[in-house]
């Protein structure tokens, strides 16, 4: 398995050394890793459990409690404090041991009780695919359908892309593997895209071009009301951002620039989301953005009725009220569509 790097939060230091039911005992030879590695399971969700451990020159030995399967992330300290280091991502299985060994800071080698070599087996084959360029959600169904009977079948189901080769996959599954351990983890998975291709497929409906924009008024930064309808007759590039937002703030300048070129060819509103008020108002004052500004308070519904799912996102209102064009994140393509639209 290839190694990959990241950069994690705070952990809770608690240390478990006896052998019983709903634990993964992880056995760790990593020469890359000092003598402390911090354990995150099920990490980025609200009931991921976070552990620290000791051990010597990359070697450990312990066990985690792990109620049902799960991924795990093996963190070097280092990425705590937000330096560039290690993580060995491994799935986290009660009642099973992990090996996890590495020579050097290219790769790892995940092995151990009968899941994990079933798992070690298929990563291996995923690695090599990887490494040959080939279709990697293919070889995954490949090699579950040679492998209905494993359980690490199951759980490699979790890293495929495609939707509907995922749910193929999973009826190539036997019965007892199907229905059995690992069902929660990679049906939760399936749920998640699902979910996420829904609210993708309601947001480009509600951001369509032609679509009537829908009106709000929010607070400017003097505390006054405005309202998008009292913009009517020019056109308004809505800008939603927040100042916690890296490509936001990157692109600002560009957007000052045009914003000057094309003076009173369109006028910008600012909708800031995600941000206190205070923090709102210090950005627009650091980065001395010239154009219309509001603040979005989380109890609002405006986020909802443009089906916003990333920042920034730009929609183009059209004097008529209707939308233009929507561009998510910090394209040049919003650039060539000002230059079109003003630009003659």
């Amino acid at each position: 398995m290839r190694k990959f790097l990241l950069s994690l939060m705070t952990v809770m230091a608690v240390v478990s050394c006896t052998a019983t039911e709903g634990k993964l005992r992880v056995k760790m030879n990593c020469k890359p890793v000092g003598d402390s590695i911090v354990a995150i399971v099920n990490a980025g969700e609200e009931n991921e459990v976070r552990m620290n451990f000791t051990g010597k020159q990359g070697v450990f030995d312990f066990e985690i409690d792990v109620p049902s399967p799960a991924n795990m992330y093996l963190v070097e300290p280092g990425a705590l404090r937000g330096e560039r280091a290690s993580i060995y991502q491994i799935p986290a299985i009660p009642d099973e041991e992990v090996s996890v060994t590495a020579e050097d800071g290219s790769r790892y080698d995940v092995n151990g009780s009968k899941f994990y070599a079933q798992f070690h087996e298929a990563d291996i084959v995923i690695e090599n695919a990887q490494k040959e360029g080939r279709d990697v959600t293919q070889v995954i169904y490949d090699f579950i359908k040679a492998h209905p009977d494993y359980e690490a079948s199951a759980y490699i189901v979790t890293m495929m892309r495609d939707l509907e080769k995922m749910k193929e996959a999973v009826a190539l599954l036997k019965p007892d593997v199907r229905e059995g351990r690992m069902k929660p983890l990679y049906q939760g998975m399936l749920d998640q895209i699902e979910a996420a291709m829904k609210a993708e497929e309601e947001s480009a409906k509600k951001q369509s071009a032609g679509i009537e924009a829908p009106d709000f008024t929010l607070n400017d930064i003097n505390g006054k009301p405005l309202s998008l309808s009292s913009l009517r007759g020019k056109y308004v590039i809505i800008d939603f951002w927040g100042s916690w937002c890296g490509w936001c703030i990157k692109g600002f300048p560009e957007m000052k620039k045009y914003y000057n070129t094309y003076k009173g060819k369109f006028e910008i509103l600012g909708v800031d989301c995600n941000d206190t008020e205070e923090k709102w108002k210090d950005a627009v004052k650091k980065h001395e953005l010239p154009w219309l500004h509001v603040y979005n308070p989380r109890s609002s519904q405006v986020l909802s009725d443009y089906g916003i799912q990333g920042f920034p996102t730009k929609i183009i209102v059209g004097p008529d009220g209707k939308i233009v064009k929507t561009i998510v994140g910090e394209d040049p393509a919003f650039y060539t569509l000002l230059d079109d639209l003003f630009g003659k």
